[in-house]
């Protein structure tokens, strides 16, 4: 891939984070993901599914601003994230995926409306959309993750996916 597609990649990737678009990642973009999340499912910030959220987010902002904040102001920029977070975890997306994992973990138990440890299809649509994510592309990466094509996604086939997507290779 030439570096400009790779640039291109890698700056999606960036905005994806960055909920409120003002150039930086920092922790206040996490809270945002997961009240955005709350408020597509209809879930009480204070309920047991949404305090895990919240503890997830803080957890997932905690493990990328201590491999990609240099220097140290809390914040996040996009060089600070190309060359910390991207260039670090692509040789050890593993390692991505268990900083994501907690929050990850919570955003799931959101969308999954019957508590049987998956989401549908729809609902992990939904859930994208919910953190940004355009409509078509929401269903189409939705619909990739339902590997065995039961209609239902598990955190074995999200955290996976999530860490491949964000440890993009040049």
């Amino acid at each position: 891939m030439v570096s400009s597609e790779y640039e291109r990649r890698i700056a999606a990737r960036f905005a994806t984070f960055d909920q409120d678009g003002n150039g930086y990642i920092d922790r206040e973009d996490f809270n945002a993901a997961a009240k955005a999340l709350l408020a597509e499912f209809g879930t009480a910030a204070r309920s047991d599914k949404g305090q895990a959220l919240y503890i997830g987010a803080e957890a997932f902002w905690q493990g990328m601003a201590g491999i990609a904040d240099r220097d140290g102001d809390q914040r996040i920029n996009r060089d600070e994230f190309v060359n910390g977070a991207v260039k670090r975890l692509r040789d050890n997306p593993d390692r991505f995926a268990e900083i994501a994992r907690p929050f990850l973990h919570a955003a799931l138990a959101v969308a999954d409306r019957d508590d049987d440890g998956t989401a549908t299809v729809e609902d992990t649509a939904r859930v994208l959309r919910a953190l940004g994510v355009a409509q078509d592309i929401a269903l189409a990466a939705a619909g990739a993750l339902d590997a065995d094509g039961d209609g239902k996604i598990a955190e074995a086939e999200i955290v996976p996916a999530f860490a491949r997507y964000f440890t993009v290779p040049e």
